[in-house]
């Protein structure tokens, strides 16, 4: 599977779609969050949608946002089906490799390991966001 890697402006409507078809799946049913998916940063001309496809549509996704001289990942989300094969960590991968960091997450607070696998530290306190909690990462390039 390759990676793509695009801006709001190189999407269809299609992919565009899909994307958020699989965000709204598991952060919205899935996890039980209702909270504001479509929050207007997906098409500044600095945000990246990265995500990984197989035969039955997008299988993981993630959201980079730039955020002055850092950038904010995002909506890491990969469909249940998909789980457990390490498509989330290839995207996170992909992002530090193919961007300018540092970068900056809030990361839900089971995944903390996770991330610090893949360089980024805990930056403050746990916070609740949408019912789940949540600690502020960082990771320097």
């Amino acid at each position: 599977m390759a990676i793509v890697d695009r801006s709001f402006a190189e999407l269809t409507a299609g992919e565009f779609h899909d994307l958020v078809r699989l965000r709204v799946d598991v952060f919205v049913v899935e996890q039980a969050c209702a909270y504001q998916e479509l929050d207007g940063r997906d098409t500044e001309p600095a945000t990246r949608h990265v995500w990984l496809n197989d035969e039955l549509g997008v299988s993981a996704y993630l959201r980079v946002l730039g955020d002055g001289d850092t950038r904010r990942i995002g909506r890491v989300v990969t469909r249940a089906d998909a789980r457990g094969d390490g498509l989330a960590g290839d995207l996170v991968d992909h992002v530090v490799a193919a961007t300018t960091g540092p970068w900056v997450l809030d990361a839900q607070s089971h995944l903390q390991a996770w991330y610090e696998a893949r360089g980024f530290v805990v930056t403050g306190p746990e916070f609740i966001e949408d019912g789940i909690p949540h600690v502020p990462m960082r990771r320097e390039p």
